[in-house]
């Protein structure tokens, strides 16, 4: 029993000394990013794209509007077969705009990570130049909560916790 406290003042002590030494840094990533010019000029190439995909968009509203508009402009005297080929021609624009419409979010939100990635690893760069200048062990992003940079000196617990949970 004796030798179980000695052991453990021994590993607090430690592990208490090393606590002090350890050096721990945090940054709002979100808030670099920015501030950073290169979201700027990203951020403009990404508007020029939903411009031109909304422009495409209104024009495929403007085509749907003018058959509604036939549609309704059509007599009594016109034949069931006519009518029922303008309405399946609205059904196929309308479901048209619809997958136009999905497509569009996907490929913005595509060209989004695509523009924004370069930004973001520039600054994952520089987080980690100055981590390792100020010899800090971790790097912690403010604005989630997510371990930015890792030191190789961190202590790794879970073969420990592994033999104390007795799990092979």
């Amino acid at each position: 029993m004796m030798k179980f406290f000695a052991v453990l003042i021994f590993v607090t002590t430690v592990g208490f000394v090393n606590a002090q030494s350890q050096k721990f840094g945090h940054i709002n990533l979100n808030s670099l990013i920015q501030v950073m010019p290169e979201r700027a000029n990203a951020e403009a190439e990404l508007s020029n794209l939903q411009k031109e995909m909304e422009d495409i968009l209104t024009e495929m509203q403007k085509g749907y509007q003018n058959s509604l508009e036939d549609l309704e402009q059509m007599g009594e005297d016109v034949s069931n077969i006519k009518r029922d080929a303008k309405i399946d021609e609205l059904r196929n624009t309308q479901q048209r705009i619809q997958d136009y419409r999905i497509t569009a979010q996907q490929q913005i939100q595509k060209k989004y990570e695509e523009l924004l990635k370069p930004v973001y690893d520039k600054a994952i760069i520089a987080i980690e130049k100055v981590a390792k200048e100020h010899e800090l062990l971790y790097v912690f992003d403010t604005s989630s909560n997510v371990v930015l940079y890792k030191s190789n000196q961190s202590m790794d617990l879970m073969p420990f916790v592994r033999k104390e949970l007795n799990i092979e």
